[in-house]
C-alpha cells in the first residue's frame, strides 16, 4: 500500500509530480514518513533472513538503529505480551505529510489527495480482506457540503407537502371565503426573502455551507405564523366594511405582534452576525437569517397586504376565491350537477340573518373544531388535573435528560453519513484511542539547560505524559555516560552538539533543537521541542480540552516559556467556541429582549408569563434532545437560540389577549385567546411540521441534529400553547373579577341626548339618553 501510495503521478505540462515532489523533507532531504513504516520495513528483513528477535513493543519500539520511536497513534487494537511486547494489532495508521509553498504545490497537492483516495479504493478491491479508510484534508469540508447535494430531494418533497397544507389550511367549503391563493403566496413571500438574502450573500462575498439548510425553516416558523395571523384577523371583521376598512383592522390588530417579534428576531441574529460570534459558519448563518427576517417582514407588509387586499375586492364582489368568476345564487344552480353545486357553495349576506354575520367563516374546520369542541374541553375541570399531571411527567423526563446533556465534538456530527469522515472517524475511535493524539510541546526562548533546576521545572511541567523527546533521552544519554548535568554552560551546549553529530541513538533529533552560534564560537540553545502523549480516551472530547486547557494555562504560569500545538487542537478551539460564543450572545440578546419589551409591552404581567414560558419550552427541548441522542453542538445551540424567538412568536399573542381582558372570568379569557390566536397557531404548526418530516429521511448527521431540534421545539410548543398555558391561566394571576380600570380624564363617558318634542307646544315630551 505504501508503495502504491509514493509511486501516485500527478500529470502537469511537461512534467509529472509524485510524492517525493511535494512531501515534507527530513534534514538529509529524504521524504518524513511515519516510523511505522520502518518498522514494517525490518519486520520485513528480519522475515527475510529468519530472524526472530526483533519484537516490537507498545507503545514505544526501538529501531535497529537505536532510535526509540512512538507508535501509539500508528498502531491500533494492539494486544501485548509481557514487557509491552506486541502480539497483534487490528489496525494501521499511516500519514501523508505534503508542502504548502505556493499555489502551484497547494494545486498539485489537491490533485494528489483525489489520486490518494482513488489508489486506497483499488488497492481495497483487489485486497478485499483488509478495509481501507482514505482522510484527507478536504474530506471534512466536501463531506460537510455533501448534505447539500443529497437534501435537495428531500427539500423538494418538503416544499410540495408545505404548499398542499397551507393551501388546504387556507380553505373552506364557502368558495367566495375561501383563501387557498392566500395559503400560496404567504410561502411566495417566504421564498422571495429566502432568495433576497440569499442573494445578498453572494453578493456580498458570502460562503455558502451546509448550515443553510436551516435558514428556510427559520423562515416557515416565523413568516407563515405572521400571514395566518393576518388572516385570521381578516376573519374578525365585518363583511358589511369597505376592504381598505377591514385592511385598516387587519393591520392593526396583528402587526404590533408580528412588529416586535420580528424586532427579536433581527436582535437575537443580529448580535450572532456580530463580531461577538468567531466562527464563520455561525456568523454567516445568523447574517443570512437576519436580512432574511427583515426582508420578510417588508414583504408581508407590501407584498402579502396587497394579495390580502386583492382577495379582499373578489370577495366583496362574491366573486370564486379560485376561478375569480362570479358566482350565482343558489337559485340559479338549482338545475346544476351536485358536484358543480359543490364547488359554487357560497352564503350570501341577505340570505344571512343579522345575529348569525359573527358566524360566516365558522365553516372553516380549524375555527369550527377549536370553538365549538376544544375551547370547552381543555378549560373543563375534569381535564385540568390530567394537563397538569402530564406537565408533572413533561417535566420529570426533561429533568432526567437534562442532567445527561453532553457536549458534542464529533467531526461525525456535522457531515452526511456514509462518507469518507463517518468512516474513518469511526475507525480512529475504535482502534486509537488508548492515547491522545501527539502534543509538540516547544520552548521557544534560550534557557540555561545546564542548570538542574531548569531541567526538573521542565520534567515538572510534562509530568503524567509519555515523553517522546531529544531533552529526557538525552538526559539519560548523560547519565549513563556518567556525566554531570549541571556542566557549566559552554561545556554544556558543546556536549550537546557533539553528542548530536555523533552519537547515532540521537541523530534523529538534529531538528528537534536550533543552535546560534555567536561570535567568540560559543554555541547556545534558543529553542528546542519534545512531543508528549497523554493516556487519555480521543472518544472522550471533554478529557482532551480540559488537557488541552491545562497545558495552556501551564504555559502562561510557568518559568520556562513555551506553547503547545496539535492539530485536532484547531477542532477543540472551534468547538469550544462553537457554544460559548452562540450562548454567550443568546444571554446577552436574552437580556436586551426583556430590557427592550419591558418598555413595550402593556403589563408587566406578559413578560413574566412569556419568560415562565420560554424556560419551560428552553428547558424540555434540552432535556428531550439529550434523551434521543442529540448532543450539544454548534447546530443544536443554533436551534435552541431560534427556539427562544419561536416560543415568543406563538405564544405572545396567547399571553396578551389574556392578561389585558377585563372583567368576566380567566376561563372565559382563556377561551378569547384561543379562538383568536389559535387558529393561526395550528396552521402555522401543521405547515410546520409536514415540512419538517422529510428531513428526518436525508442521510446526514447534520440534518438529522436539525430535524430533532426543530421538531422537539415545535413540539413543546405547540403542547404549552394548547395545554399547559390554557389550564394553568384559569387559576393564577392575574384575577380577572377584582381588577377594575382606573378611570381618567382619557376614559370618559360619550353621552348622547336626544329630546322628543312635541310640535303643538313648547313641553318637552321624552329624553332618551345613549351611553
Amino acid at each position: 500500500m505504501h508503495a502504491a501510495v509514493t509511486r501516485i503521478q500527478v500529470p502537469r505540462p511537461g512534467f509529472n509530480y509524485t510524492f517525493a515532489h511535494i512531501c515534507i523533507l527530513n534534514n538529509d532531504k529524504t521524504c518524513i514518513v511515519d516510523d511505522i513504516v520502518h518498522v514494517l520495513e525490518e519486520l520485513k528483513n528480519a522475515r527475510a533472513t529468519n530472524r526472530t528477535n526483533f519484537a516490537i513493543t507498545y507503545p514505544i519500539t526501538h529501531l535497529k538503529d537505536g532510535r526509540a520511536v512512538y507508535n501509539g497513534h500508528q498502531l491500533g487494537g494492539v494486544t501485548v505480551h509481557s514487557k509491552d511486547r506486541v502480539k497483534s494489532a487490528e489496525a494501521v495508521q499511516l500519514t501523508y505529510y505534503l508542502q504548502s509553498i505556493n499555489s502551484l504545490n497547494d494545486m498539485v497537492a489537491e490533485r494528489w489527495e483525489s489520486s490518494f483516495c482513488d489508489t486506497v479504493r483499488l488497492f481495497q478491491k483487489s485486497n478485499s480482506k483488509v478495509k481501507m479508510y482514505p482522510y484527507t484534508s478536504s474530506s471534512l469540508r466536501e463531506d460537510f457540503q455533501k448534505t447539500s447535494r443529497v437534501s435537495e430531494r428531500y427539500l423538494v418533497t418538503s416544499l410540495i407537502l408545505v404548499v398542499t397544507m397551507a393551501i388546504l389550511c387556507c380553505s373552506m367549503q364557502d368558495c367566495v371565503r375561501s383563501k387557498p391563493w392566500l395559503g400560496l403566496l404567504g410561502l411566495v413571500t417566504i421564498s422571495l426573502a429566502t432568495l433576497t438574502a440569499a442573494g445578498i450573500i453572494n453578493l456580498t462575498g458570502g460562503k455558502y455551507n451546509s448550515t443553510f439548510l436551516g435558514v428556510p425553516f427559520i423562515m416557515l416558523g416565523h413568516g407563515l405564523y405572521g400571514t395566518f395571523e393576518m388572516l385570521s384577523s381578516w376573519r374578525k371583521t365585518r363583511e358589511d366594511q369597505h376592504v381598505k376598512e377591514r385592511t385598516a383592522a387587519v393591520y392593526a390588530d396583528s402587526m404590533l405582534s408580528f412588529s416586535l417579534t420580528t424586532a427579536m428576531y433581527l436582535v437575537t441574529f443580529g448580535i450572532g452576525a456580530s463580531p461577538f460570534t468567531n466562527i464563520e459558519a455561525a456568523r454567516i448563518f445568523c447574517c443570512n437569517s437576519c436580512i432574511a427576517i427583515f426582508f420578510n417582514y417588508l414583504y408581508v407588509l407590501s407584498f402579502y397586504g396587497s394579495s390580502l387586499v386583492f382577495t379582499g375586492y373578489i370577495e366583496n364582489n362574491y366573486q370564486h376565491s379560485i376561478f375569480c368568476r362570479k358566482v350565482p345564487k343558489p337559485e340559479a344552480l338549482q338545475e346544476k350537477p351536485a358536484w358543480y353545486r359543490f364547488l359554487l357553495t357560497a352564503r350570501f349576506s341577505e340570505d344571512t340573518a343579522d345575529g348569525e354575520e359573527a358566524n360566516t367563516y365558522e365553516s372553516h374546520l380549524l375555527v369550527c373544531f377549536l370553538k365549538r369542541y376544544y375551547c370547552d374541553w381543555i378549560t373543563n375541570t375534569y381535564v385540568k388535573p390530567f394537563v397538569v399531571l402530564f406537565y408533572l411527567i413533561y417535566i420529570s423526563f426533561a429533568l432526567m435528560g437534562y442532567l445527561q446533556v453532553s457536549e458534542g465534538s464529533d467531526l461525525s456530527n456535522i457531515v452526511a453519513t456514509a462518507t469518507q469522515t463517518i468512516e474513518y472517524t469511526t475507525a480512529q475511535q475504535k482502534y486509537f484511542s488508548n492515547y491522545s493524539p501527539v502534543i509538540g510541546f516547544y520552548i521557544y526562548e534560550s534557557i540555561e539547560y545546564w542548570n538542574t533546576s531548569v531541567q526538573e521545572d521542565v520534567l515538572e511541567y510534562t509530568k503524567g505524559f509519555v515523553r517522546i523527546s531529544w531533552f529526557e533521552s538525552y538526559l539519560n544519554y548523560l547519565r549513563k555516560l556518567n556525566v554531570s548535568t549541571g556542566l557549566p554552560k559552554k561545556n554544556f551546549t558543546d556536549m550537546l552538539r557533539n553528542s548530536f553529530l555523533k552519537a547515532p541513538q540521537f541523530s534523529h533529533f538534529q531538528e528537534d533543537i536550533i543552535f546560534s552560534k555567536k561570535y567568540n564560537d560559543e554555541v547556545d540553545v534558543v529553542a528546542s521541542r519534545m512531543f508528549l502523549v497523554a493516556k487519555t480516551m480521543e472518544t472522550n472530547r471533554e478529557e482532551l480540552y480540559d488537557l488541552l486547557e491545562t497545558l495552556r494555562r501551564l504555559s502562561v504560569t510557568s518559568k520556562v516559556k513555551f506553547i503547545v500545538f496539535n492539530p485536532s487542537f484547531v477542532y477543540m478551539d472551534r468547538y469550544a467556541s462553537s457554544l460559548g460564543a452562540p450562548l454567550h450572545n443568546s444571554c446577552i440578546s436574552a437580556l436586551f429582549l426583556l430590557f427592550f419589551s419591558a418598555f413595550l409591552v402593556a403589563d408587566s404581567l406578559i413578560n413574566v408569563w412569556l419568560t415562565l414560558t420560554v424556560v419551560s419550552v428552553e428547558f424540555g427541548v434540552i432535556g428531550f434532545m439529550t434523551l434521543w441522542k442529540v448532543q450539544l453542538d454548534c447546530i443544536s445551540v443554533l436551534c435552541l437560540i431560534y427556539g427562544i424567538n419561536y416560543t415568543i412568536d406563538n405564544c405572545a399573542p396567547l399571553l396578551s389577549t389574556f392578561v389585558l381582558g377585563k372583567d368576566f372570568t380567566r376561563t372565559k379569557w382563556v377561551k378569547n385567546a384561543l379562538e383568536v390566536h389559535g387558529v393561526a397557531i395550528l396552521q402555522s404548526y401543521l405547515c410546520y411540521l409536514v415540512g419538517l418530516i422529510p428531513l428526518a429521511a436525508v442521510p446526514s448527521n447534520l440534518t438529522c441534529t436539525l430535524f430533532r431540534c426543530l421538531f422537539l421545539i415545535a413540539l413543546v410548543t405547540f403542547f404549552h400553547c394548547f395545554a399547559i398555558l390554557p389550564v394553568i391561566l384559569t387559576f393564577l394571576p392575574p384575577s380577572k373579577k377584582k381588577r377594575k380600570e382606573k378611570k381618567n380624564p382619557e376614559n370618559r363617558e360619550e353621552i348622547e341626548c336626544v329630546e322628543m318634542v312635541d310640535i303643538d307646544s313648547t313641553r318637552v315630551v321624552d329624553q332618551i339618553t345613549t351611553v
